[in-house]
């Protein structure tokens, strides 16, 4: 039993979905010991919805040390700086079927989302942490509105804590792991910068980051790339190549803007160089481009089966030679999954706590159920309803793109060596 009188939680679940992030085990930890702490004891689930999705109380029961374990003091103490994610991940989505607040009363379209709830219930969870990126947040909505649908009589509170290194979130203003991976990567923008100069060739780097350019944009700026091309860059290279912008990127116009780089450059003996190019960039593709790609259980498609960097490498040398330009070697190389377990930056540490801790808060000291636990100033805690994340009509969410007239995108404009359309 809880040794707080003023809460009706006695036990909460913890899981952790989609793509580890730096700072993961920081923010279970400290969720964990601020509810251990009051006596409250603390489930975490392995592997994301995995079994939940799954339970069935007889053929698929939740077995302890397969499914969950119980988390104590004595385990989660000394993990905030461990690398990795001490209950592990997965993709796994429960609410995959659900695409509109109609589906949730379909049976058959909304059985996973039961299943995961008779499951917590099974354990006898009060309130579930959901930690997260985007899609996560998605289906902790999607469990949250579910159980409003079903009429249920004991209720399982929902509360999400934002987890993404591509720090494209609405509702906070940086995600853990974004600096890690951006101190991470930005030492390996600058050994290929190095590498790039002893051997007067290019490198086109394709960077992590699905739909938004900060990643990309961060690494270039930390790693002294030359150039930095995200997906909201498009409109403006099509537009300045002359180009009608439907919507998708002419891969051509992105290589003669590489090309225009390379030209200033050799102009000034200098004929080596880093360009970096957010992979968000291939989702952004002709359809032709993306049709043999496989797809997540989001519906997502691999980036890294398109392989930019190799792909824009080839097209570039191949446009160069068409040009009767001098010769230059131009590596493509893929960069992210390296950082996703790197060891946490000391701010995502302290971020990542600073949610971890967030959670109990909002669980407990302010009894709120359906809230994404997030941070403003000096970390002070503020927490965001679903309801201004998540169009509730379609039952997604919006993407965090940079304003290309930000500070933000005109700093790393003017640090980068990019003299072609946007200067």
């Amino acid at each position: 039993m809880s040794d707080n009188p003023s809460t009706s939680i006695h036990r909460v679940g913890i899981l952790f979905a989609g793509g580890p992030a730096p700072g993961a085990n920081a923010v279970i930890s400290s969720a964990a010991l601020a509810f251990l702490k009051s006596g409250i004891e603390v489930v975490g689930f392995l592997h994301g919805y995995s079994r939940l999705q799954n339970f069935d109380e007889e053929t698929a029961p939740l077995i302890e040390g397969d499914a969950y374990e119980m988390l104590t003091i004595s385990k989660v103490v000394g993990t905030r700086n461990r690398r990795g994610i001490i209950i592990g991940t997965a993709r796994a989505n429960p609410g995959k079927k659900i695409n509109s607040p109609e589906d949730l009363d379909d049976p058959e379209k909304s059985a996973p989302l039961r299943r995961t709830y008779n499951g917590l219930r099974s354990l006898n969870i009060d309130a579930l942490i959901s930690i997260g990126g985007d899609d996560t947040l998605k289906t902790a909505n999607k469990l949250h509105e579910f159980q409003k649908h079903a009429n249920l009589k004991t209720k399982v509170r929902v509360v999400h804590l934002p987890k993404t290194i591509d720090n494209d979130y609405n509702g906070i203003d940086f995600t853990f792991g974004y600096f890690t991976a951006v101190n991470f990567m930005a030492q390996e923008i600058r050994n290929l910068e190095a590498d790039s100069r002893a051997n007067n060739a290019y490198f086109i780097v394709e960077c992590m980051g699905r739909k938004a350019g900060w990643l990309s944009y961060g690494v270039a700026m930390a790693g002294e790339a030359q150039m930095v091309v995200g997906v909201e860059d498009i409109p403006d290279l099509m537009k300045n190549a002359g180009k009608e912008f439907d919507g998708s990127l002419d891969l051509n116009v992105l290589v003669d803007h590489i090309i225009e780089l390379i030209r200033a450059r050799r102009a000034r003996r200098q004929k080596y160089g880093v360009v970096v190019l957010a992979e968000g960039l291939a989702e952004k593709l002709p359809t032709d481009f993306l049709e043999s790609t496989t797809r997540d259980e989001h519906g997502h498609i691999s980036l890294g089966d398109v392989h930019l960097g190799h792909l824009v490498a080839k097209m570039t040398m191949k446009r160069m030679a068409e040009l009767d330009m001098p010769k230059v070697k131009i590596n493509g190389v893929q960069l992210g999954y390296e950082a996703r377990c790197a060891s946490p930056h000391a701010f995502d540490v302290m971020l990542g706590s600073c949610l971890g801790v967030g959670a109990y808060i909002a669980l407990v000291e302010k009894n709120l159920d359906g809230y994404m636990v997030s941070t403003v100033g000096q970390l002070d805690h503020c927490f965001v309803p679903f309801h201004e994340l998540i169009d509730q009509k379609t039952m997604v969410t919006e993407v965090r793109y940079i304003n290309t007239n930000s500070d933000f995108h005109r700093l790393a404009v003017l640090l980068s060596d990019d003299l072609g359309a946007r200067v």
